[in-house]
């Protein structure tokens, strides 16, 4: 398994920071979308305190607040594309769970399961809509130039879970497929986070996309390594049951890969997954395939060579210090966790 490093300060530093706007933010939704909100968010009240296994890893709000800092502006600059992002990334969580039926999301009941499909789907949809007005309500001569990255990068990401759904009962997706749709729903949205901060202190517009495309990069690495959890995860630790992407036939990069590796293993694998996955002998013998077709390896090199592009385009920006360090450091968290 990946091995795991301690998460980087910065990810509570920019929690610290971004926290406050987000709970206010939230309070500005109807009375009743406030409950399931709140609770996907693993918020106890209206303050915003945490409960136990609520909210997620804080990537993309600190990738937000480094941004503004690595073009020389301070942290509050970019606090408002921060909760921006954080929004549309837990829209998408709320549609993503009711689309693929998940009940558990972080060792907790999902919104759709507990408050019903009507709730999760409008509260999804108020988050998505705040997201907006809040980057259009920021102090900033870069907030018309913000909303438009993170506009572009929410298209991307809903196209490439079009693209996810309409692969659905037909032959499972090329690994090229597989690359793309993750570039989509995963990398786009990084890239908007690590370009957001920058935008809205008014950085030129090179750096600001040199910063997108280090985002990018990293997504795909994040997304990467999800597929590798998604399989071989600990489930106490991602908080999903053991081979949940086989057991759910999720398109996934490690699967992709040992398709398309043409080995007597592959042919067994497609024969599986065409099958029923209810059976946890069946779903066993599926992740021995996947790795014995080089999936595994696959994933894990994919990883860490889009690690290594993020690195680069953070060296050829004119960004300060510490805070391409700290980017640089958050990167190699990404790649380097066990959840």
């Amino acid at each position: 398994m990946i091995p795991t490093t301690a998460p980087p300060p910065v990810l509570t530093r920019a929690q610290e920071l971004a926290h406050p706007a987000l709970v206010e933010a939230v309070a500005s939704l109807a009375p009743e979308l406030r409950p399931p909100v709140r609770y996907h968010l693993g918020w106890t009240d209206a303050n915003g305190l945490a409960t136990p296994g609520g909210g997620g890893k804080g990537v993309r709000v600190a990738l937000a607040v480094l941004s503004a800092e690595a073009v020389g502006a301070k942290g509050t600059v970019g606090v408002p594309g921060a909760v921006a992002v954080e929004l549309v990334h837990n829209f998408s969580l709320l549609h993503d769970d009711l689309i693929d039926g998940d009940r558990e999301r972080r060792h907790r009941e999902t919104v759709w399961s507990l408050f019903g499909v009507s709730q999760a789907v409008i509260a999804g949809d108020a988050l998505l809509s705040l997201a907006h007005e809040v980057l259009a309500n920021a102090p900033s001569l870069g907030a018309f130039a913000a909303a438009r990255r993170l506009a572009a990068a929410t298209s991307a990401m809903i196209a490439g879970q079009a693209a996810d759904i309409a692969a659905e009962g037909t032959p499972l997706p090329s690994l090229d497929a597989c690359e793309a749709m993750e570039r989509a729903k995963t990398g786009a949205l990084l890239g908007a986070a690590a370009s957001l901060g920058a935008v809205l202190a008014e950085a030129p517009a090179p750096v600001a996309d040199a910063l997108e495309a280090f985002g990018v990069e990293l997504g795909l690495a994040f997304q990467a390594v999800d597929d590798l959890l998604g399989i071989w995860g600990d489930p106490e630790r991602t908080g999903k049951p053991r081979w949940s992407d086989l057991r759910s036939a999720k398109a996934s990069l490690p699967v992709a890969a040992a398709l398309s590796a043409g080995r007597p293993e592959s042919e067994e694998l497609v024969r599986l997954l065409a099958g029923p996955r209810d059976d946890e002998g069946v779903l066993a013998r599926a992740a021995e395939l996947v790795e014995r077709a080089g999936g595994r390896a696959y994933a894990g090199e994919a990883a860490e060579a889009h690690l290594g592009r993020a690195l680069g385009l953070l060296e050829t920006a004119p960004l300060t210090e510490p805070a391409t360090e700290e980017l640089a450091g958050l990167a190699r968290f990404v790649v380097d966790r066990a959840y």
